[in-house]
């Protein structure tokens, strides 16, 4: 992770996070430290669903959905103003890039050409570098359509920008469907041979942020193998059958039922921050996960269009981070399904490709829904 940038000046610490009707709701959200207007935008669709996205690292701050008996909470955990933000944080609910998750030794051979990127996780590059996708400040347009209410996000990377080749123009698009689903959109082009692996990195507590660990949590993974890590967390190139281990999640089983097991793979990561290799049916979307939190009755479904997806279980959250409303983060408050290719895969030939060329576009597509149990 990065270190602690300067202080920034936060003109509305507390943009509202809930409007009275269907639509986009924009406020101010602070200054960067370069003087840079950083914006809020409130969505509400038609059934009262409310999310909070800033224009900086479009990171999703708050996300309001109901119970079993109607009553509304903020599952998603973060920050209540924009200094939060900009300190040393864990990612939370940003737009992941130019390459979500890690690359060995921060390197990789394109087209016989050696490319160092920045080193931010040890000797490897972790989720774009010390200034990747979710440190900038993106362009943001709103919408209200017949698809639902949201925003469309851009951003040009430059040349060279974290190590990484070619000048890349990224979309993301965020759509708040009026039956409950945030459809996650990206597009990408680029003017030199890159590696592109975009993700988003919203935690998770169902029983809503600040409630407590997610051990409880009932998940179900649409994943028969998971890629073996060494003790840096880079893939070893081992697609490993998850039956008879403590990633078997075919069948609904708790978070905690067996993280504490005695397995060197959940040594190595504290835990579960694993590439689960997806099931697929198809090129559309296909299901990957379905979580549901036992007291509440909140449950949250996902579908992608990627072939994978790392299942992190908030191992490196340690009760230093104070977030919304002064609740502290202790070890496994929250969760993250973040769709992806693989880790290390412009190091990896045998890994579905993340190479994008120019004349190519990149897509992708997740969409997370949300219900009560029934």
């Amino acid at each position: 992770m990065s270190g602690e940038p300067p202080a920034a000046r936060d003109t509305s610490a507390s943009a509202p996070l809930t409007t009275t009707t269907r639509g986009v709701v924009s406020a101010p959200f602070g200054v960067l430290p370069a003087d840079d207007s950083v914006t809020a935008y409130t969505l509400t669709n038609a059934t009262g669903i409310t999310m909070r996205v800033i224009s900086y690292g479009g990171i999703v701050t708050s996300l309001c959905v109901p119970d079993g008996t109607g009553a509304m909470a903020d599952i998603v955990l973060g920050y209540d103003d924009l200094a939060g933000y900009l300190k040393e944080t864990p990612y939370f609910g940003a737009i992941i890039g130019r390459y979500g998750n890690r690359i060995a030794k921060a390197t990789f051979t394109l087209d016989a050409v050696r490319h160092t990127l920045v080193a931010n996780d040890g000797p490897n590059a972790l989720h774009g570098g010390v200034g990747g996708f979710d440190k900038v400040n993106w362009t943001v347009t709103s919408f209200d359509s017949a698809q639902g209410v949201g925003l469309v996000l851009t951003y040009t990377s430059r040349d060279g920008e974290e190590g990484y080749p070619g000048t890349l123009t990224a979309t993301v698009t965020y759509t708040l469907t009026d039956d409950n689903q945030l459809a996650i959109d990206y597009h990408a082009t680029t003017d030199k041979a890159t590696p592109v692996n975009l993700t988003q990195h919203t935690y998770f507590n169902l029983a809503g942020e600040g409630s407590g660990p997610i051990l409880d949590h009932l998940v179900t993974l649409d994943a028969d193998h998971v890629t073996v890590i060494d003790s840096t967390l880079i893939p070893t190139g081992e697609l490993r059958l998850v039956r008879n281990t403590p990633f078997d999640f075919t069948a609904p089983a708790t978070i905690g039922s067996r993280i504490g097991d005695p397995d060197a793979q959940l040594r190595f990561a504290g835990g579960y921050d694993h590439n689960f290799v997806l099931r697929r049916s198809g090129a559309g979307l296909s299901h990957a996960a379905h979580v549901l939190e036992p007291k509440s009755g909140r449950t949250l479904d996902v579908h992608t269009t990627e072939p994978g997806m790392q299942f992190y279980t908030g191992n490196f959250l340690d009760g230093t981070i104070t977030g919304k409303s002064g609740r502290v983060y202790a070890h496994r408050t929250g969760f993250c399904l973040e769709t992806q290719h693989f880790p290390d895969s412009p190091n990896q030939s045998s890994f579905p490709t993340t190479i994008l060329r120019p004349g190519q576009t990149y897509t992708s597509r997740t969409v997370y829904a949300f219900g009560v149990a029934r």
